[in-house]
């Protein structure tokens, strides 16, 4: 069995190939992917070759973790039922191939146990799932030991920032300040303010949140940092992070790293936004037939007016 799969042999090296699929087990779901979205964070770093290395890395690869798509064979030992729509946070079954994270495919194989029942009615809206479970894990680990601490300045209204602000203003909190340098990324706010750095005055945000991924960002926000605050780190760092010691020990500051999403942080947000609490419009700008995938990753990774760009699969099965 074949699929069509986005391969990027080597940075900036991207086309549209066929591989072959390895079988499926009793585990296994074959899932048809309708939609896959692009990632501007992770992906990025795949494409320019700017990935921190870690186990698993390497080229020639499959990307994507934002797909969504119907069952249409499932093993014996699988719950989910043929017919059922389901998100794929990406998939290894590609031989040889890596699979990172491997669901830029017109076909998956994956264990019934990685994906997630989604409404169908979400459509191609659902493939911002991971984003949304990323901004929630954000909030949501750092209250294993801690209090949580919800934002009240997010720096950075690109796609995980808004869903950031989004969760935030759906939870009834106070509505944070976002910062945003672009212009064009400073619209499309909804019940929040977004405003440059240069303008912001203030210098008692209790909670930070980065989602920006500029190294430089703890200097940049401790000066707006209450006394006892926390900076978390919810962006993806290519390169070591660092920061003046002296105002953070005047401050007493608080700095936390947010790590992938977990199981609870995806069912939370899945039922926010199948209730319609947690809005997912407005965020996806660009669409492309799978078959234009090579011009559709540059223009995600180039054009500041593309917040979330999905590739269309279902012409590819």
């Amino acid at each position: 069995m074949k699929t069509a799969a986005v391969v990027m042999q080597a940075p900036e090296a991207l086309a549209l190939d066929e591989l072959e699929l390895d079988a499926a087990g009793d585990g296994d779901l074959i899932v048809d992917i309708d939609w896959s979205g692009i990632s501007t964070g992770t992906e990025k770093l795949l494409w320019t070759g700017r990935m921190p290395m870690f186990p698993g890395m390497g080229y020639p690869l499959v990307p994507g973790y934002e797909s969504v798509g119907r069952v249409v064979q499932a093993g014996r030992h699988a719950r989910h039922k043929v017919g059922s729509t389901v998100f794929v946070p990406g998939a290894r079954c590609f031989g040889p191939v890596r699979g990172l994270f491997g669901g830029a495919a017109a076909r998956l194989v994956v264990g019934d146990d990685r994906v997630y029942d989604v409404d169908a009615g979400l459509g191609e809206q659902a493939v911002l799932l991971a984003l949304a479970a990323t901004a929630y894990h954000a909030v949501s680990c750092g209250g294993r030991k801690h209090p949580v601490n919800p934002p009240d300045l997010i720096i950075g209204h690109g796609v995980l920032g808004r869903l950031l602000a989004r969760l935030t203003v759906a939870a009834g909190l106070p509505p944070p300040t976002v910062w945003e340098l672009d212009a064009v990324r400073s619209e499309g706010a909804r019940g929040y303010p977004v405003i440059s750095p240069e303008a912001d005055t203030r210098r008692d945000y209790r909670a930070v949140y980065d989602v920006s991924g500029d190294v430089r960002i703890v200097d940049k926000a401790m000066p707006h940092l209450a006394k006892g605050g926390e900076i978390v780190l919810a962006g993806f760092y290519a390169e070591p992070v660092a920061f003046n010691f002296a105002p953070a020990f005047m401050r007493e500051a608080h700095i936390r790293a947010a790590a992938e999403w977990q199981r609870p942080d995806m069912l939370a947000v899945r039922q926010l936004a199948e209730e319609g609490r947690l809005d997912l419009a407005g965020l996806i700008t660009h669409r492309e037939r799978a078959e234009h995938a090579a011009g559709a990753y540059r223009t995600a990774f180039s054009d500041m007016h593309c917040l979330k760009m999905v590739l269309d699969w279902k012409g590819c099965q």
